[in-house]
């Protein structure tokens, strides 16, 4: 019998009010729910940089009790508020730079790609996909404990975890493969929704 590696994914929902995140547990097809959260940065008020240091602090600590294998985040979508799209992009920052301190391997997910692999819908509501976490993770949700946005943080990590190619490596294959049918080319050639 063949030993299935275990992988821990986190995946986050970056905000400067509140950043939610989820952390999964896949063991070739299964797949659990190891731990779900927010970080709740509604009471600063005015401070833009002590909620950065509060999401880094949180996400590192975060990153050093459940040592995931894989870090996914949610890409800022484009809106019509750039001061709203540049917060949000440090937020995601800051996360990042806690993934990367650990030396955590990132990727990265268009909300619309994370609602399209969990629901089969780009344009699902957040209700929508909360009802299909609880169904493929056989959990419920606990509203008093965590907002919607740490159910976008699980299916940030759910989303990845679909789009890992077998055995945890992830889709695409090996970037550093020399030779023909490796490299860049071959990566944008098998991975064309990574350019979008």
């Amino acid at each position: 019998m063949v030993e299935q590696r275990e992988q821990i994914i986190m995946g986050v929902d970056p905000g400067t009010n509140i950043t939610g995140y989820g952390i999964i547990k896949a063991t070739g097809n299964k797949i659990e729910l190891v731990n779900y959260g927010i970080i709740d940065l509604r009471k600063i008020k005015d401070d833009h940089a002590i909620k950065l240091k509060r999401i880094f602090e949180r996400i590192l600590s975060l990153i050093e009790e459940f040592l995931p294998d894989e870090f996914a985040i949610e890409a800022p979508f484009y809106g019509k508020n750039v001061q709203s799209m540049l917060k949000l992009g440090r937020a995601q920052g800051v996360a990042m730079a806690a993934a990367l301190f650990r030396e955590v391997p990132i990727a990265e997910y268009a909300p619309k790609k994370v609602k399209m692999s969990i629901t089969g819908k780009g344009g699902a509501s957040k209700e929508q996909v909360n009802s299909m976490l609880e169904r493929i993770l056989s959990f419920k949700f606990d509203h008093k404990m965590a907002s919607m946005d740490a159910s976008d943080g699980i299916a940030v990590a759910l989303c990845h975890c679909f789009q890992r190619g077998k055995h945890g490596k992830p889709a695409g294959g090996n970037l550093n493969v020399k030779g023909k049918g490796g490299g860049w080319s071959s990566y944008i050639k098998n991975n064309p929704d990574r350019l979008k």
